[in-house]
């Protein structure tokens, strides 16, 4: 068995885990203009946050790949999000935003130097991993921060359990292509999971805003691809993607997955982090059945360190 497929069924309880971490010090106050910062996984979970903590009120929140953070504007807390604790492009905004911006950093190793650069640290070393693909730690960090906007993490800790126990939606042999879709906070969600994809299978993926789907990206759609829906889904467009030829796929909860005409089944769907888990084990499943060795994707090491 391969470190990542381990490290994706310790989710619930990391989730858990995570979420009694809410009164850490330098966790973002309520009204206070924040900003989100990461790279790569990292950064869609800043996107996944920022869009929940403005739907809570809790304040204006901005995403930002740390290096195109905006130098010029003001943020009451930079939030670092960084398993390694050692890419260059975050420590480089920490470093040019110290003794300026409060700043604080989400990260598996209190031994590197982003937790020693920042002015606060949440340290979440149960969820560090051996994989160089992201998974448990990512999720973990979100799963702190949405405990922290009040959330029930314990509910989406029990979807996650179910979902790794279910049969997967997608077949390596039946698919070519997977565009992942998303709306609000579940934007960034879709964006990892077509992620994981690249990452772990070198697998044609993609990601988009559910409703900007039809402006374009939805002439791919056919026959032996798949369209994954994530939390809500527009009206109409499962339809459409059913007249392409193409797999509609949306989860229920315990309930699998359903293709278009069922998916919505009367039934509550998965938490779309958990649905995150279904599309990490179907990257995984991806690559070992090509022969990849999901632990060591090509041309990837696990934090990039430019210096």
């Amino acid at each position: 068995m391969t470190y990542v497929k381990v490290e994706i069924a310790s989710q619930p309880e990391c989730w858990r885990r995570a979420a009694k971490l809410t009164d850490s010090p330098g966790l973002p106050e309520r009204g206070g203009r924040v900003a989100v910062v990461g790279c790569g996984t990292s950064w869609f979970m800043a996107k996944a946050y920022a869009a929940l903590r403005e739907r809570a009120g809790e304040g204006e929140t901005d995403a930002f790949q740390a290096s195109e953070f905006p130098r010029g504007r003001r943020y009451d807390r930079v939030v670092a999000i960084t398993r390694s604790g050692t890419t260059t492009e975050v420590l480089d905004l920490l470093n040019d935003l110290a003794g300026g911006t409060p700043t604080t950093v989400l990260t598996a190793d209190a031994a590197q130097p982003a937790a020693r650069i920042a002015d606060a640290a949440v340290v979440l070393d149960f969820a560090d991993e051996q994989s160089v693909v992201q998974t448990r730690f990512a999720t973990s960090a979100l799963a702190l921060l949405r405990a922290h906007l009040g959330e029930d993490i314990e509910s989406v800790a029990a979807d996650a359990e179910v979902a790794i126990r279910l049969p997967l939606p997608v077949h390596p042999a039946l698919a070519e292509q997977i565009t992942f879709l998303g709306r609000g906070w579940t934007v960034g969600l879709a964006e990892e999971a077509a992620l994981k994809c690249r990452e772990a299978a070198s697998f044609w993926a993609e990601a988009y805003p559910a409703m900007d789907y039809r402006h374009g990206p939805i002439s791919i759609a056919a026959p032996r691809r798949v369209v994954w829906a994530f939390g809500d889904v527009p009206t109409g467009l499962a339809d459409e993607v059913e007249a392409t030829g193409a797999l509609f796929v949306h989860s229920r909860h315990h309930g699998g997955y359903a293709a278009l005409g069922s998916w919505c089944g009367g039934r509550a769907p998965l938490d779309p982090m958990a649905d995150l888990v279904v599309a990490q084990r179907v990257a995984v499943l991806l690559a070992t059945s090509q022969g990849l060795d999901p632990d060591h994707p090509r041309h990837l090491t696990r934090s990039i360190v430019l210096r």
